[in-house]
């Protein structure tokens, strides 16, 4: 039996599909290791969605590189959607690389590994549409709070994404083995649970031939005891109906909190980028939103400097965000990733792209203060997440702030506060763009 490291890199889905290499890895009889140094292999499960997420990855795997080369670690498997999308040039320009498993292939982790400890080679490609195989799961989310994929893959084709070219087909799991995974979290301490998937709104379409299922699923999942807060993540905005729109407005423990990635507002870009739907139908959309489900807050994404957006086209966007005032938005500059239709437009100015990401994020700073403003002197429910050693101070989260994304409330106490309790917190102050306050007692 051997030490395995594991290192998970990109989004929330990833850190998931991590999770559940470390589970066949352990139930194997291996022992999963929270640091790499002294790992007989360390698993590095990689992003390649971006530029960014790409040389993120390559650092880490030259870092690992340098640690095997000094026999601080021994054997190097690449997993995930770099190793998918790179797998000759990892394989001939990263020699140090043991093995690699594409994004079809995380269930061959344990005789990847077991080949590698017997000083084999490693590479397995299997087929990226092929169902998702169940299993367990090791969580490095802290207790109180955990991601549940609800399906993999994409059919969306946004003319600049590579995720399905990297992830396939979009399959949904069965709502048995969701709220199955669902009960078994909560009965383990999970109080929040945070729903995602390449596309969440199309989840049951391909089981159902069309029908969707996230506000039947949604339903179930709040029925669960020990469930607190469900949250949801990346809903596709032409994809939400009357229905998603009185479960998110009804069922208490949905907090009201959604995620949808717009990318755009201009109705030029958004055909370029191939996205269903127009400036006109967001402006109703968030409309609609805001009038059915009170106190709603808002986070998408948007995505600066296609090859086609003028000046014209941006000062557009720029109005429609400081006319809509969504309280969460991230911008992001184009990236013209090879093999997607985009990276065929004209070459893109990066500097100007970046420029722009900058702008919107001013932009979104002023309407951030002003919503931070609003919540001086309210008494907010609020998730404690645990205790700052620098700042000695406990933290936590409203139901506006998803982790790692959005901010904390840094709350005053003179008693310790238990990692996952809720708690209620008079706001008072700011601190670098996060909100203070103090415990009020029930």
């Amino acid at each position: 039996m051997a030490n395995i490291g594991f290192i998970s890199l990109g989004c929330a889905k990833n850190q998931v599909d991590c999770e559940r290499m470390m589970y066949r890895v352990q139930e194997a009889g291996h022992t999963v290791q929270a640091d790499v140094i002294g790992a007989d292999v360390v698993v590095i499960n990689t992003c390649g969605f971006i530029d960014s997420a790409k040389s993120e990855a390559i650092d880490f795997i030259l870092q690992m590189a340098q640690l095997k080369e000094q026999g601080l670690v021994g054997k190097i498997l690449v997993t995930g959607c770099l190793s998918q999308r790179y797998q000759q040039e990892i394989t001939k320009e990263m020699p140090e690389v043991d093995g690699i498993l594409g994004t079809g292939s995380y269930t061959e982790v344990v005789p990847a590994i077991e080949k590698l400890l017997s000083g084999e080679q490693v590479e397995d490609f299997g087929s990226i549409d092929a169902p998702e195989e169940e299993t367990g799961r090791i969580l490095t989310t802290p207790e109180h709070y955990a991601y549940i994929k609800i399906a993999e893959g994409c059919d969306n084709r946004c003319s600049y994404c590579i995720i399905p070219y990297l992830r396939g087909k979009f399959r949904s799991r069965t709502m048995d083995d969701v709220l199955y995974e669902a009960r078994l979290l909560a009965a383990n301490g999970v109080k929040e649970l945070i729903v995602v998937a390449q596309d969440t709104s199309r989840y049951g379409t391909d089981l159902t031939g069309g029908k969707r299922l996230l506000p039947q699923l949604l339903r179930e999942i709040c029925k669960i005891d020990g469930i607190e807060w469900v949250r949801v993540h990346y809903v596709y905005p032409d994809e939400i109906d009357d229905e998603l729109i009185e479960v998110l407005a009804t069922e208490p423990k949905i907090v009201k909190y959604l995620d949808i990635p717009i990318q755009h507002c201009n109705d030029k870009i958004l055909k370029l980028m191939n996205r269903r739907g127009d400036g006109t139908y967001l402006r109703q959309l968030f409309a609609k939103l805001r009038a059915n489900i009170p106190g709603l807050v808002l986070r998408t994404s948007v995505i600066t400097g296609l090859p086609g957006e003028g000046e014209e086209e941006f000062a557009e966007l720029c109005e429609f965000l400081k006319e809509q005032r969504l309280e969460r938005v991230g911008a992001f500059p184009f990236s013209s990733e090879e093999g997607t239709p985009a990276a065929d437009m004209d070459y893109p100015d990066n500097e100007i792209a970046q420029q722009r990401a900058q702008m919107i994020e001013t932009i979104q700073s002023r309407i951030m203060d002003d919503y931070n403003e609003s919540m001086m002197g309210q008494t907010l429910h609020v998730l404690v997440d645990g205790f700052d050693e620098e700042y000695e101070q406990f933290f936590g989260r409203t139901f506006a702030d998803s982790p790692e994304i959005d901010g904390r409330v840094w709350i005053a106490s003179e008693e310790a506060l238990a990692e996952g309790n809720f708690v209620k917190v008079c706001i008072d102050g700011l601190i670098d763009g996060d909100l203070t306050g103090y415990i009020v007692e029930e």
